[in-house]
């Protein structure tokens, strides 16, 4: 066996897409290897700034003779076909053997491949990913043909074993394998050789590179965490940033510094946006205080002044940003005390979309929905109504304006700052979440109000100009609204009927008025869709899902949730199992009696005609399931239905072991389909079991 190491070394390749080639530069090199013959034990691909790197242990040495034989035309086939079967073969007339098939007598192609060795392949394999390498942006350097997410300097290209290793011949436009690579840029740049993937990473760390991102990852934050613990403080969490910032080192060298006093009265989340999408520094806080009063910088070298002169630099650029952000702040600090009238009048100038009009257009639709929301969610609807009217007037201020993410967050701000009450002021926060799956649901009632009526106008909007989500399409993120919706209703328990919800969304665009209902019904459809596509994420099957929208009351996403959850554990059960083989086999035999009769049994089962005592049990057992479940589901109760559901399953097996429904008495006959009638009347009061599978 042979373990390979290959090295792509270029410029700098951007962070963001860096795991992303680690993975293709894995899966198309084995995929390669795989498919012209070769085996491998195990693969790990690994990147730094300047290089793309894998390793494949235990490499067999060569492919495997392969003999395939193909079936080709009848030896009377008109000539067209023959020469074709013989170019797909790369074979002569004389080398196809002929033999009998059937009735005729057709050609056979038999095709010897001979074994290859490793180095062979590996040297197509690996020329074929780099002139293919999937990068979302490459170049063309010089004169050469060959595109790379930067200029290509070198490839290492190792083939070993217990006797040594050697260099894989190969070459892409004119750059020739070799065994040497380089180290850090400005801390160890000659290059040197290198015969394993062992001694490869050990010359590397020497020559100051980390070559694990995981590794560059775990020593960045470890190093970070202890030194401002050594101040006291504690870094703020950031697992993008630090998975970006590891992408941009090759040697990380963690350094810590203060921020300015001039700066500290801004809010933590201006700071820590500030630093980290203009600087890629991470935000130290102090605990007490909950104040950023710090930064942490990540540098690609070590320095004799052990940092002082990066550090001041840094600092000195980071003044700069910071006092932007003041200026910011203080100016739109005495809009926000003015009463935000500026802003509000700003937005009638901003269009929102050209067929749903402005922002402040927007803005009054959601004031309004939110008002006819908020008692269904227990908020007072003044001020939902007033949240709802604040919520997005940061849109139109300064700092939003240079930091788009912190829209709600300042919005919160400047509404406690213009006197507006906490829960109006958290509303401006929360009302455009959750924003993905993982993202916090609001649960303060106001809050609530004006999140569900921001997405409702959103869906009924875009519903109304006929711009729905098509396919993969979705540039108005619908989708993402209506999971929003979804989840504010479920993780409050909201009790309101979406259909209803969705009635007055509709009602308030011009362009439903005459065909709302049609409107109303695609859009609750829809929502059935991103509910179905939310509770196969829990765990609930497809076609459970399908048998409770099937119900009455399916617009009700907290009953039918909660239907859906019992009715999944019930079907878990050995009852449940056979209580459905039992509901199944009912069904199927009322159907088919109906058909063949023309008529409806659905009425006049009488026990004084039954015949055995199993007859006689499942009447009994009937009636009591009636008894109970009708009230429980009454109070909603499902896994009391469920329980009672459950008792019927022994009657039902017993039944149909011991009585024969298509007897030749028509009136025992009878009696027994409009029994089988009542046991499908009755399953049906707590889902649909005719779309259940099993």
């Amino acid at each position: 066996m042979s373990d390979l190491l290959i090295e792509l070394f270029s410029e700098e390749i951007p962070a963001r897409m860096q795991a992303a080639a680690r993975e293709n530069l894995k899966k198309l090199v084995t995929d390669g290897l795989v498919e012209a013959g070769l085996t491998y034990e195990s693969a790990g691909a690994f990147s730094t700034p300047r290089r793309l790197v894998l390793t494949v242990q235990g490499l067999t040495p060569e492919s495997k003779p392969v003999r395939e034989e193909r079936k080709g035309p009848r030896t009377d086939a008109p000539q067209a076909a023959l020469d074709g079967f013989l170019r797909s073969t790369g074979l002569t007339l004389d080398q196809l053997e002929k033999r009998a098939d059937k009735k005729a007598e057709v050609y056979f192609a038999v095709i010897e491949k001979p074994g290859r060795k490793a180095a062979e392949i590996i040297a197509e394999v690996l020329e074929r990913t780099i002139r293919t390498f999937p990068w979302p942006k490459s170049m063309r350097w010089g004169s050469g043909s060959l595109r790379w997410v930067r200029p290509l300097h070198s490839i290492l290209c190792l083939l070993g074993d217990e006797g040594g290793a050697e260099v894989v011949p190969m070459s892409v436009d004119g750059i020739v394998a070799g065994n040497t690579t380089g180290g850090h840029r400005f801390m160890a740049p000659a290059r040197f050789a290198v015969s394993s993937f062992d001694d490869y990473t050990a010359k590397l760390r020497r020559a100051f590179v980390m070559l694990d991102s995981a590794e560059r990852e775990a020593h960045i934050w470890n190093d970070a965490q202890n030194q401002a613990f050594a101040r006291g403080l504690e870094l703020v969490p950031d697992a993008g940033l630090l998975t970006e910032v590891a992408g941009l080192v090759e040697w990380p060298v963690v350094l810590m510094g203060a921020i300015g006093a001039e700066f500290l009265h801004l809010p933590p989340e201006v700071l820590q946006t500030s630093m980290r999408e203009h600087q890629k520094f991470f935000s130290v806080r102090n605990p007490k205080s909950g104040r950023i009063e710090g930064f942490v910088t990540v540098a690609n070298r070590e320095t004799a002044d052990n940092g002082a002169t990066i550090l001041k630099g840094n600092l000195k650029v980071l003044s700069a940003r910071l006092s932007d952000a003041r200026f910011f702040w203080e100016n739109d600090l005495r809009v926000a005390k003015a009463g935000m009238t500026d802003w509000a009048e700003g937005l009638k100038a901003v269009t929102f979309h050209n067929k749903l009009g402005s922002q402040a257009d927007r803005i009054a639709r959601i004031a309004a929905l939110a008002r006819e929301i908020a008692p269904l969610v227990g908020a007072d609807p003044d001020q939902a109504a007033r949240a709802a009217g604040l919520a997005k007037l940061d849109l139109r201020s300064a700092m939003v304006g240079e930091f788009p993410e912190l829209q709600g967050t300042m919005g919160r701000y400047y509404a406690l700052e213009a006197g507006e009450p906490e829960a109006i002021a958290n509303a401006a926060r929360d009302h455009y979440s959750p924003l993905g799956p993982s993202d916090a649901v609001p649960s303060e009632p106001v809050s609530v109000a004006v999140a569900l009526a921001d997405k409702i106008d959103t869906l009924t909007g875009f519903w109304a100009i006929d711009e729905k989500p098509t396919g993969s399409k979705d540039p108005f993120a619908l989708r993402r609204a209506a999971l929003g919706v979804i989840r504010l209703v479920l993780g409050n328990e909201i009790r309101a009927g979406l259909r209803a919800l969705l009635e007055a969304g509709l009602h308030r665009h011009k362009e439903t008025q005459r065909y709302y209902k049609e409107a109303e019904n695609d859009l609750l459809s829809f929502f059935h869709d991103r509910l179905k596509v939310f509770l196969r994420d829990q765990g609930i099957r497809h076609d459970v899902i399908d048998a409770c929208l099937a119900m009455p009351g399916n617009d009700d996403l907290t009953l039918l949730v909660k239907r859906a959850e019992a009715l999944q554990a019930f079907l878990g059960s050995d009852d449940g199992t056979n209580l459905l083989q039992g509901f199944k086999r009912a069904n199927n035999i009322l159907t088919q009696a109906e058909q063949k009769d023309g008529v409806e049994y659905s009425f006049g089962a009488d026990p004084k005609f039954a015949e055995t005592d199993e007859e006689r049990a499942l009447f009994a057992a009937l009636d009591a399931g009636e008894a109970a479940i009708a009230p429980a589901m009454v109070q909603e109760d499902f896994a009391a239905a469920m329980a009672a559901m459950a008792k019927l399953r022994a009657p039902i097996d017993a039944f149909f072991t011991a009585v024969q429904i298509n007897t030749d008495n028509a009136i025992v006959r009878r009696n027994r389909l409009n029994l089988l009638h009542r046991i499908r009347a009755l399953v049906a009061q707590v889902a649909d079991f005719t779309k259940v599978e099993g």
